[in-house]
């Protein structure tokens, strides 16, 4: 496991839970964003999943890390995706502030399940693009 899985991601995830004011909730409306890339991910749909992807963004699956074009990150999915046909996708956690949310779920494909975080934010360069995925990391469950 690289970095950035050991230390930073258990430290921004209890930095955000610890924020004052923060929202934790299943899904609202706030949390809108997390209903179609949650659906694109129970169907296998890397195509679509990638039209939330921001430009350039990190994405971790079983403990390789690849910071990659929006076509790169959505070649990488593709390829995970294909190999391991999702059966099931569901949300259980989302949390926020500000203009940076994330959820993280459970993926269960043939024989195994994966936990998922995602990470999205509002591109401040161009707010009208909406939320955007800047982080996606596919771990399997131990």
């Amino acid at each position: 496991m690289n970095h950035f899985h050991k230390i930073l991601l258990p430290s921004l995830l209890l930095s955000l839970l610890l924020l004052p004011g923060l929202k934790a909730e299943a899904q609202s409306n706030e949390f809108d964003v997390f209903i179609p890339i949650s659906k694109y991910l129970s169907q296998g749909d890397a195509a679509s999943l990638s039209a939330w992807f921001a430009d350039n963004l990190e994405v971790s699956i079983e403990g390789k890390s690849y910071n990659s074009s929006k076509t790169q990150a959505r070649q990488i999915v593709r390829s995970f995706l294909d190999t391991n046909p999702p059966r099931a996708f569901s949300i259980s956690h989302t949390a926020g502030k500000n203009n940076l949310k994330y959820a993280i779920g459970t993926l269960k494909t043939g024989d195994e399940t994966y936990m998922v975080t995602i990470f999205v934010n509002i591109d401040n360069s161009n707010p009208a693009s909406g939320y955007k995925i800047q982080h996606l990391t596919i771990e399997p469950m131990q």
